[in-house]
Order: C-alpha cells, then sequence, then structure tokens
C-alpha cells in the first residue's frame, strides 16, 4: 500500500484552462489498432471564482475532457461545459448558483425588494453536470443530479442546451447512472412526489432513436415507482441495478431532509450538503419491481446500514436475483469527507480524517424471488456459490447478510466498470476499480467476483482515475478487452497522461502523455 508523504494529490483538486485546440500526445507502447472513437470523461476544473472558493468536491464547474485516437496518435482536448452556473459565474466573477457544498450569497447590488422577491422564486437548482457524459438517442448528454441535463457535441466539446427533465417526466433529478440497453433504451431513477403528498422513486425509461428523428427525450416515462420509508425524507439515490428482468434499487439511511432543504436554503445560507441526516433505525432497505410490466414487488428485505453509491452488476440466477455493490458500512455519509479542504491537506491529516470515516467493501447481496411464508428461520438462498443468505423473520422481513468479495481497512474498490455491453444484467466474472487509499485515488484494481482474486496497477506518486473496459473486438473471452485510465503524475515532464491496460492482467499496453496537467474526472464513456 502506497504512501503519499509528497502530497502529489493535491494537484488533481486544482484550476486548470480549458483549451484553444486539441493538444498531440506522446506515445509509447502501441495504441491497440481497434481503439478508434475518443474517450469522454467529466470533473470539475474550476475550484474558485475571483476570491470565492467552492467546498465541496462536487462543486468545481464542469469541465469535459477527450482523448482522441486516430491512426495510432492520441490527442488531448478539454472544455467547459457552458452552463448557466458556470456563464454567469463568470460574468459576474462571483458563486451565483448554489452548488452542493457551496451556498451562493443574494446580490449585493440587489437592493431589499428586489432580494425579497427573488427570495419568493424558490432556489435556483444547478445545472453544473460534472459527474458524467452518456447518450440518448444520437446525443450526448453531460450530467449531474439534478433535473438539468446538458447537451453537449462530442466532436467540439460545444455546449447545446440545457434541458429540464422535469417538462417530460414527474421526477425532482434524476442520477448520474443510467442503465442503457443494447438497442439505445435509457432508464434511469429519481426521487419524486408519489400519491397524497407522499415521496417515492421513479423509474423513468427513454425510448432509443426515434424513427421520425424527433427527441426520444419528450417520450419519457415513468415505468414503475418505488415507495419511500419515510414519508418527507426520501434516501439519496445515486444508483440502481437492472438485470434482464428486474430493477434493484437500495434505500440507504442517508437521508434528504426534504422540509429542511425546502426552509433553510433561501433563509441561512444552507446549501445541499446541509441537507443530509441518517436515519439510525430504518437499515437498509432493498426494494425489487419487474421490469415488464413495470410493477413494484411488496416483499421487504432489510440488512444492516450501509452507504452506497455505485451498483457493480445485477443478475438473475435460478430463482435469485444477485447484487453486486461497492459498500460503505454505517449510517454515515461519505460526502462528508470529501471537502476539498480534507482531500488537500497533508498526507498524515488525510489519513486521520479517513480512519473516522465509514470503511469501504464489496459486497453481494443475493435476494430470493420465490418466498414462501412458511419457510420462516432459515437461509433461503441455494445458489452453491455463494455464502450470501436471506432469513424470513416471523413478520415477514428478510434478512440479508452479504458475501464480502473485497474488503481492505481504508482501501476502497470503487467507480466500478463491467464489460458491461456484454455482460451487464448477466451472471458475469470480473470487475475494474478505481483504488482509494484514504480516498485518495492511487491505483487501478481488477477483481474476481467468483475467485476473489485481485490484480492491481500502480506506480509512485501517480493518480488514476475510473478505469473504463473497451472490448477487444474478436475477444471471446469476458476479459479480452483494454482498460483506460487518466493518470496525473504530477512530478513528471507531461504530468497527465491516457493509460492503456490489458484487461487480462492489468499489464500496461500504452500511454498518451500532454504536457499539461489534469483535474480529478468522475465519470464518462469510450465512444466508438
Amino acid at each position: 500500500i502506497f504512501e503519499h508523504p509528497a502530497g502529489g494529490y493535491k494537484k488533481i483538486f486544482e484550476t486548470c484552462e480549458e483549451l484553444a485546440e486539441p493538444l498531440p500526445a506522446t506515445v509509447t507502447g502501441r495504441i491497440p489498432s481497434f481503439l478508434k472513437g475518443s474517450l469522454l470523461r467529466l470533473g470539475p476544473g474550476l475550484f474558485e471564482i475571483g476570491d470565492e472558493p467552492f467546498y465541496h468536491l462536487f462543486d468545481g464547474q464542469a469541465l469535459m475532457h477527450k482523448f482522441d485516437f486516430k491512426n495510432g496518435q492520441v490527442t488531448y482536448h478539454r472544455k467547459f461545459i457552458k452552463t448557466d452556473a458556470y456563464v454567469r459565474a463568470i460574468t459576474e466573477k462571483r458563486v451565483v448558483i448554489t452548488e452542493f457544498g457551496t451556498f451562493a450569497y443574494p446580490d449585493p447590488c440587489k437592493n431589499i425588494f428586489s432580494r425579497f422577491f427573488s427570495y419568493f422564486k424558490g432556489v435556483e437548482v444547478t445545472d453544473n453536470c460534472l459527474v458524467n457524459v452518456y447518450p440518448i438517442g444520437e446525443d450526448f448528454y453531460a450530467v449531474t443530479e439534478t433535473n438539468f441535463i446538458t447537451k453537449v457535441n462530442t466532436d467540439t466539446l460545444e455546449t447545446l442546451k440545457k434541458v429540464d427533465m422535469c417538462n417530460y417526466v414527474n421526477i425532482n433529478g434524476v442520477t448520474a447512472h443510467p442503465h442503457i440497453e443494447r438497442d439505445g433504451t435509457v432508464y434511469n431513477i429519481g426521487n419524486c412526489m408519489g400519491k397524497g403528498a407522499t415521496l417515492a422513486y421513479n423509474i423513468v425509461k427513454i425510448p432509443p432513436t426515434q424513427k421520425d428523428k424527433s427527441d426520444p427525450i419528450e417520450k419519457s416515462k415513468v415505468v414503475v415507482q418505488f415507495p419511500s420509508a419515510e414519508r418527507f425524507k426520501p434516501s439519496y439515490v445515486h444508483s440502481f441495478g437492472m438485470s434482464d428482468n428486474y430493477f434493484v434499487f437500495v434505500e440507504t439511511p442517508v437521508k434528504i431532509n426534504l422540509l429542511k432543504f425546502l426552509s433553510a436554503w433561501s433563509i441561512r445560507g444552507s446549501n445541499y450538503m446541509d441537507c443530509f441526516e441518517s436515519n439510525e433505525a430504518q437499515g437498509t432497505l432493498f426494494h425489487i419491481a419487474r421490469k415488464y410490466p413495470g410493477e413494484y414487488i411488496n416483499d421487504k428485505f432489510k440488512g444492516a446500514p450501509i452507504g452506497m453509491f455505485h451498483h457493480i452488476n445485477t443478475y438473475e440466477d435460478q430463482g435469485f436475483i444477485v447484487v453486486d455493490l461497492c459498500a460503505w458500512k454505517g449510517i454515515e455519509f461519505v460526502y462528508n469527507y470529501l471537502w476539498l479542504a480534507n482531500l488537500r491537506a497533508n498526507w498524515d491529516e488525510v489519513k486521520k480524517a479517513a480512519m473516522m470515516a465509514p470503511q469501504p467493501e464489496v459486497r453481494r447481496y443475493v435476494i430470493p424471488l420465490d418466498i414462501h411464508k412458511e419457510e420462516q428461520g432459515k437461509n433461503l438462498v441455494s445458489l452453491p456459490y455463494t455464502t450470501a443468505t436471506a432469513v424470513m423473520h416471523a413478520d415477514g422481513m428478510i434478512w440479508l447478510e452479504p458475501e464480502v468479495l473485497f474488503s481492505g481497512p481504508r482501501q476502497a474498490f470503487e467507480f466500478p466498470q463491467i464489460n458491461y455491453k456484454r455482460f451487464g444484467g448477466k451472471n458475469y466474472s470480473y470487475a475494474y476499480g478505481l483504488g482509494l487509499n484514504h480516498f485518495i485515488p492511487d491505483r487501478i484494481c481488477k477483481l474476481n467476483v467468483k475467485t476473489k482474486e485481485t490484480w492491481v496497477w500502480q506506480e509512485p506518486d501517480s493518480y488514476p482515475s475510473e478505469p473504463l473496459f473497451v472490448q477487444t473486438p474478436d475477444g471471446v473471452d469476458e476479459d479480452d478487452g483494454v482498460l483506460l485510465t487518466i493518470v496525473v503524475a504530477p512530478g513528471s515532464q507531461r504530468p497527465g497522461y491516457l493509460l492503456i491496460l490489458n484487461a487480462k492482467d492489468l499489464s500496461e499496453i500504452a500511454r498518451a502523455e500532454v504536457e499539461c496537467s489534469m483535474p480529478v474526472t468522475f465519470h464518462g464513456m469510450y465512444k466508438p
């Protein structure tokens, strides 16, 4: 396990400039000939405006990165997404729209009357789409977790238009982690107002490219609704599971206090982070729904409390749903540890803070589909290859205990990826991830979920990002392919590079180095 006393990781939380045109990269090794498209990634790139800082990891303004592959050559380009949050901040030289952990003060130039009236207009929700990019029909959208998504041109990195999902479906926001089927159908989840002023969670379906070239978003519809455990406090939802025939929604104890959210905002300078709280009694609830036709299955599955951001994969096997995910043990919200001040601290401080945080673990839960009331007290899971259990209690609630697939103290296997094209929603063997060492990303990992064997790529003072899997065109095995990751090596002459690893054993195939540094990126996609 690497130590980082030099603090080179601070570099990935520093503001950078966008580029006027693409930069050529210096290639060592050989770029596989089947890589012909672009690697697209998103993250924060502007961490302060004038003398006003952004405070949280998820506040910096959205910067889109692109590596293009052509004839064995590589170029790098990046542009800020011209969101309302960005354009207005640049124009007014201050934080104008409240971000996840940064409050935007009212315009000091306005008098008390106009401030009073804008107070009644309510909150302006951010469109700062710094989390991910994905296709809808023929278009590409940069996204965060609010109701706003931003259409972008993935060739020029120009910003095209802001789209408000509220205009199409009953949703307060959607996650940055949709599921996309082979034909291009997109599914996503978000909180919504359910029946009788209670909260719920809706799964939204957006169809693939339309024959008449109309916008698929206009045909979005809600296909199933999950109930909320607490009437006014929905859980924070970051992703969901989807197998061939089921949706899986994990309702964690981390709650958004809506009343606080609505009242506190305009009154006393609060932000999104101030509105989270934990429900100590709830535990973790697992909900399932049928996909066709969309219907909620009213069985109660429950487990010990975890925080959860990323599902790895979900599949059905012999009457069970296998749910693999990246868990953080306990009820505390992990985002409490992602303030920029914590992440930019010296290494000893970074380690000390992470000692207090929830512990990460890769877990497999197994949900039985065929349930008989008379079987209480015994384990319902009969899959031969897992130690995960499901036991019915007298009140009909089914208690789930997971199998641990990977666990290391303060060493997270996070930002998971799989061979999604071929194995998304199917029985699979391999997950790839970004290794977080006390929350600092310092290695690329591979996990065999069947045998628990692991592989690691790491180099001193090098800070990689989420690895994306690209399959070899004629590949036979699940792991026939490469991983693409962006690495920042602050000490080097060329401090940023695209790294290409063999997905079989994480050996290096090639790297393409650029003479500029790059800030942290969260998620992205390979566009063939």
